[in-house]
This record gives structure tokens, sequence and C-alpha cells, in this order.
């Protein structure tokens, strides 16, 4: 599953975008200092993600929407088309999952 296939899922999931759900972290002071554990405790009580589709929203809660090149344009199962992850919204995204 590719970085932006868990993401759309998180938001099939919870109804949020991956940008509201970064925006409701920042309001409880997470961000680019904060380790993956509270993140994600908070993901499972409150949304009950699992941790792959958390670990995908820590990644862009710490690091943003950027990720590595080294799976765009490879033809595995962790592909993405982009090297920047959609977080507005699924359905607007211009690029697909």
């Amino acid at each position: 599953m590719s970085f932006q296939a868990y993401l759309d899922a998180v938001e099939t999931k919870t109804g949020l975008t991956p940008r509201q759900i970064v925006d409701l972290a920042a309001e409880r002071g997470f961000g680019s200092d904060t380790k993956a554990a509270p993140i994600l405790e908070w993901l499972k009580s409150e949304y009950d993600l699992g941790r792959g589709h958390g670990m995908a929203i820590v990644h862009v809660i710490t690091k943003g929407p950027q990720i590595s090149s080294k799976h765009v344009g490879t033809d595995g199962v962790h592909r993405d088309a982009v090297d920047v992850l959609w977080l507005d919204g699924k359905d607007s995204n211009p690029h697909g999952a």
C-alpha cells in the first residue's frame, strides 16, 4: 500500500482529510519534535487507527507531506505517483491514489 493510499484510507475511516488531522494534531501540541508513540496513542483512542495508518499520519505530522522519491515511478506495491503527499482530500487529488 502506498503512503497516499494509507492517507486516503484514513480519510475514509475518519471522515477527515489528512490536513484536518494534521491541524487537530497541532492543536494538541504535536509537531515535528513529537515522538510517534503519543501521536499513535491519540490516533488509536480518538479514531481507532492501527499502527500502519497511524504511522502515515505520524509522517505528515512530524515531517510534512514530502516523501522519499525512491518509490515514485516504481512498480512495487508501495509506489506513489509523486513525492509530495496530497493532504486535501482524496476526491480532489489530481494524481489519484
